[in-house]
């Protein structure tokens, strides 16, 4: 049984809820190597794949451009107020309303997504949601994803004046892992390297691309 969704959580879906506008308005485009990430991810899917995008927000900018590209996506978020924005945008995506950690993995897909969402999510859950998605992916299904860059404990910090939960294995548990979950690593390098000189709340981020192995 999963477990029940504790005050923090809770309180950190609220928060979505409430930066949604900001939030949408911000994230209008791609990062660095974003675009390039999602490009190798799509290279190998044929016609009607579809793509699992686990914390999609408001459907900006991953489901929405794959749509356009002719895929069918499947997007989880566990912000309803985002969620309703996604489904305005791109009325042809299937929008499911879940937390990552509780989310069924009941849909097969051919490629995955899960982008700047696996570090709101406490670490103990990681190699379950690894597992978990590994069982839906095909052999050679691809999934990109981001985590911390750091070992650090668990920590909170504000975006839009709201308060956000962070959690992440170091990346090279992270790798260790999805290797054990049956991915293979095709790709991984550092987004934003951790401090030196830099915010000492930024904790740096990670970015993997993975293949699920035969």
């Amino acid at each position: 049984m999963a477990d029940a969704p504790g005050a923090a959580d809770a309180a950190q879906d609220l928060s979505y809820d409430r930066i949604a506008p900001q939030w949408d308005a911000a994230r209008t485009g791609y990062g660095r190597l974003e675009r390039e990430y999602l490009d190798r991810l799509c290279a190998p899917l044929a016609s009607g794949a579809t793509v699992l995008d686990l914390g999609c927000g408001t459907g900006r900018p991953f489901a929405e451009d794959l749509l356009g590209r002719g895929w069918r996506v499947v997007g989880v978020d566990a912000s309803a107020a985002q969620l309703a924005i996604a489904r305005a945008r791109c009325p042809n995506g299937v929008w499911i309303e879940a937390r990552l950690e509780d989310y069924a993995f009941d849909t097969a897909c051919d490629a995955a997504v899960c982008w700047d969402t696996l570090f709101h999510v406490e670490r103990r859950h990681h190699q379950a949601i690894f597992s978990r998605l590994a069982r839906r992916l095909p052999a050679g299904g691809r999934l990109m994803l981001t985590c911390g860059g750091s070992a650090h404990p668990p920590f909170t910090d504000e975006m839009f004046g709201r308060a956000f939960f962070y959690d992440s294995h170091p990346p090279d548990v992270t790798l260790s892992l999805l290797l054990r979950a049956g991915f293979r690593i095709l790709r991984a390098e550092f987004l934003n390297l951790p401090p030196g000189t830099r915010d000492l709340r930024d904790k740096g981020r990670f970015a993997i691309l993975a293949e699920r192995a035969a």
